[in-house]
């Protein structure tokens, strides 16, 4: 997955501010206790974390 299909997913599932605000604050367990902001800064997989955000949040399937 590339990263501007990610962040094209993340902004339609949580808005364009929210998502940065989602990126950046929350700390997921499946990232192992990072944002996404850390776990892409990391070198994590797009897809690795996006399947992430897929596993903590309510997710359409279309999105998924």
């Amino acid at each position: 997955m590339r990263l501007t299909v990610f962040w094209d997913r993340m902004n339609q599932q949580f808005g364009e501010a929210y998502a940065q605000s989602v990126a950046k604050d929350y700390v997921m367990a499946e990232l192992d206790g990072r944002t996404i902001e850390q776990a892409l800064a990391d070198g994590e997989p797009a897809k690795r974390v996006w399947q992430a955000v897929v596993a903590t949040f309510d997710v359409p399937s279309r999105l998924q």
